[in-house]
């Protein structure tokens, strides 16, 4: 850490002590009963994790809901980061991102036999959900660990493999959400964003670091990416080679894991990052366009590659990007877990489901 940073720390610490002491005091009010949490007779699980973005909530959700849409009727709430409305809504399909915000949109049309809604609060989001689909058997939390007004049936906590809680600070000194104690309340720990080749021995260091509680199960997961699909052409799929000129384009929280994997595939690369959840302007098209006719080569050989979230808040700008004739591909991925794991986490969550009780 470099002499800037280390200043800066120290200057922000007092601002991560009130915001601690102020974290502390709310948790410690749930823990005493003073407020309690809503516990609801359908199964509720919670994904979330400690620190702010970037861990990987939404393909975890996402993987459970593959996981379980097959045999179950599965709805998803989210806050609806970003939106413009407020409130509790109901997402679907031909809705916009600035109504419902891109990840919930983009769960509404990729699985049109989930039930997927957004709320601020989902204490009352929950009611109304319910409201609207009385068969409904489970429901996914995204993003809602320090939303103690649920208290969620199945606690699920993500921490980042290259941003691990317990190397973490609070906010603003750190991306910390609460203090590290706060891992203790989940049941399921995920270490996610893991490199594919990750070893027992490293597996073993993390574990000894975390020292999970009696009552938790900890398990490794990774991406795994497939081919990238065209935005606009339907079924039109490529193989990223190194025969390609691309300019990746996201407003994703961190961009590292995706970075190290295209990096390694294509011939060229030139990132264009924004923020995370950016909302694209009409001046941003014309920086993508711009970049994309300075890339080396031929036609032929440059995309213009983008994840499937940012694809959702792209599409307002549908008709300038095909009339610029810009080749915009969306790389799909999906959550894998390593080792022995992912048996063992499907069977948890089967089990769970299994054993529930009101």
């Amino acid at each position: 850490m470099n002499q800037e940073r280390v200043v800066l720390r120290w200057l922000l610490f007092p601002l991560s002590l009130l915001f601690g002491l102020g974290v502390a005091l709310k948790n410690a009010m749930y823990k005493a009963r003073v407020f309690n949490g809503v516990r609801f007779n359908v199964p509720v699980i919670s994904v979330g994790n400690l620190t702010v973005g970037g861990a990987g909530k939404t393909p975890h959700v996402e993987y459970l809901v593959r996981l379980l849409r097959s045999y179950i009727h599965t709805s998803v709430l989210s806050r609806g980061f970003g939106r413009r409305t407020n409130g509790f809504m109901l997402v679907r399909p031909e809705l916009q991102s600035s109504d419902v915000g891109d990840e919930p949109l983009m769960f509404a049309r990729k699985y049109r036999d989930v039930a997927v809604a957004v709320s601020e609060s989902r204490s009352l989001g929950i009611p109304l959900l319910l409201q609207h689909h009385q068969d409904l058997q489970v429901i996914l939390l995204d993003d809602a660990y320090q939303h103690r007004s649920v208290t969620p049936h199945l606690n699920i906590l993500l921490t980042e493999f290259d941003n691990l809680f317990y190397n973490d600070w609070l906010l603003p000194t750190g991306a910390l959400r609460e203090w590290r104690s706060g891992y203790r309340r989940a049941d399921i720990i995920v270490v996610s964003k893991c490199p594919l080749s990750l070893t027992q021995e490293s597996r073993y260091s993390i574990l000894q670091k975390i020292q999970p509680q009696g009552h938790q199960s900890v398990y490794f997961s990774a991406y795994r990416y497939h081919p990238p699909y065209s935005m606009f052409t339907r079924g039109a799929r490529i193989e990223l080679t190194n025969k390609y000129s691309v300019l990746l384009v996201c407003g994703i929280a961190r961009t590292e894991y995706l970075l190290d994997y295209v990096s390694e595939c294509v011939g060229y690369l030139d990132l264009l990052h924004f923020g995370d959840h950016h909302v694209y302007r009409p001046e941003d098209i014309d920086l993508i366009s711009s970049r994309y006719e300075n890339l080396p080569g031929d036609s032929e050989n440059k995309i213009i590659l983008t994840t499937e979230k940012d694809a959702v808040r792209l599409e307002y700008f549908g008709t300038s990007i095909t009339s610029r004739r810009l080749p915009v591909f969306l790389l799909p991925l999906e959550v894998v877990f390593l080792f022995e794991d992912g048996a063992l986490f499907d069977n948890y969550i089967h089990q769970f489901l299994l054993d529930f009780k009101v």
